[in-house]
This record gives C-alpha cells, structure tokens and sequence, in this order.
C-alpha cells in the first residue's frame, strides 16, 4: 500500500484556500497512491475564541463532495480533519473519505486539548475500516497521548493507525515519542500528518511521521510544508509479532464495548 503524508500550512477560516490545497495534492500524487493523510482541522483551520460556528462545515456541504468527487476520480482514500457543525453542535472531525462509500467514517476527537475545550464538543466513540486489506483506525492530535483509544482500535483489528495533527511548538518531541510507542505497542503502522507554518498564534512543528509495527522511525519529515509517498510492506506486521503478541498476552481489559457493521467497527465508551 502507498500512501501519502501531506504536512500543510492550514489558514484559519479561508475554506476555499484549505480545500484548494488538499485538491492540488490529490490531484497531484502517483496513481499508485491508495491513502493521503492531511493534518488536524485542515480545511477550517483551528477554533478560536469568537470564531467556531462560523469555521464549522456539514458533512454534506460542498466542500466534502469535492473530496468525495476527486476520491472516486483518482480512486484513493482521503484523511482530512475538520470543524465540524452538527445542528447546533460543533466538533473536531477527520473523515475518512473511500471511492466505493464517500464518507466512510466520521470520527470526532474524543481528547480535547486544553485550549479547545469551551469551544468544541468532545466525541464519544472509536471507529476503524476495513478497506483494501487494511483496517484503518483515525486519531486526531491529543488522542495520540493516551494509550487507550490506540489500543482500543488494535483491539478491533486496525493494523493502520491515521493520526490527522496540528501538534504546535514545543510539543514535537511528545508526540515523536508518543507516535512510536503507540504504533509499537499495539503492533501496527502509525500514520501521522502534523500541520506545518503558522496560524492560531501557534507555530506548528510539522514532523510528520510513518511509524512500523516494532516501532521503529521509517520515515520523518521537517518542519515545512512536505508531500511524501511512502509504502506499508504488510510483512512488517508479522515480522513485528513472531515472538511476541501483545493484544493476546494482556491481562486488562478495555472499558466499552463494541458495535460492528458490515467492514466498519465502532468501540463506544461506558
């Protein structure tokens, strides 16, 4: 599988400058791309103080159908985070974006960082896909701290942890550590696109990353605005398992529970 880590400079509020962007990307990589991954809120930019509802998307706007559109035109998958409005309800979305079902899967950030949380709602469930021979789970920023919704995803099958980022100055180093430790210990690719430049009054500290199932680095970028194709070899995945198998030698148990549909399984919390 080739995917692509597209690290961009986002712009608060300017929708078509952001949408733009990411089509230029997507109409620019190889044929063999089968995933791109663009940062943490890229097509709204970040919520603000006095600026949240009016940065807010629907999912069934124009701006995702122009996704949807190029999705199916150059049949790959698109990750892509985003303010999202849900009646009166605004969220930090990343949809995951298929040829064969448009909108595949909704996730809303369920671990708000500390600026964001009197001005975006927090999410309540886990999602993960199977597309392709991957089970694809979708993290955003923050989430990446935390031991739990990675392993709640490898718990349903993910093999291919998408991490959309918009980690800022000086977080770097957190998150460089976090990613390896989450990819390692559940055994599976991390896939992680952070946002480069400036924006928010914050500056981004870009660092993009493919992360192996052992952990180790395979690939990470600088700190401007990259676009680079990477490829997942799946023996990576055995080879990371042949001596030791975490999700079957743990002793504690996840508090949730799960709900599947057809390719698509969802961990709920209690």
């Amino acid at each position: 599988m080739q995917l692509v880590l597209a690290q961009l400079a986002s712009r608060e509020g300017e929708i078509e400058h952001n949408l733009a962007r990411a089509l230029e990307v997507v109409h620019g990589v190889d044929d063999d791309t089968a995933l791109i991954v663009f940062p943490e809120t890229h097509l709204s930019g970040f919520a603000e103080p006095e600026h949240v509802s009016d940065r807010a998307l629907t999912l069934d706007g124009p701006e995702l159908q122009a996704l949807i559109e190029a999705s199916r035109e150059r049949d790959l998958a698109i990750a892509i985070g985003l303010l999202e409005r849900d009646g009166e309800t605004v969220f930090n979305a990343t949809v995951l974006i298929t040829p064969e079902d448009g909108i595949a899967l909704r996730y809303r950030k369920t671990h708000l960082w500390p600026d964001e949380r009197t001005l975006v709602q927090p999410g309540d469930a886990l999602h993960c896909l199977e597309w392709r021979g991957r089970c694809i789970g979708l993290l955003i920023c923050y989430d990446l701290e935390f031991p739990e919704p990675a392993r709640a995803l490898a718990t349903m099958g993910a093999n291919l942890l998408v991490v959309t980022n918009g980690n800022m100055d000086p977080y770097g180093p957190v998150h460089a550590c976090a990613a390896q430790a989450r990819a390692q210990e559940n055994q599976c690719f991390l896939a992680m696109s952070n946002r480069a430049g400036q924006g928010a009054g914050l500056t981004f500290a870009g660092e993009s990353a493919l992360i192996g199932p052992d952990g180790d680095t395979l690939f990470r970028a600088g700190r401007e605005e990259t676009v680079q194709a990477l490829h997942l070899d799946p023996a990576r995945l055995s080879s990371a398992k042949q001596d030791y198998h975490y999700a079957e030698d743990r002793r504690l148990s996840l508090r949730g529970h799960l709900e599947t549909q057809g390719s698509r399984r969802s961990w709920h919390f209690d």
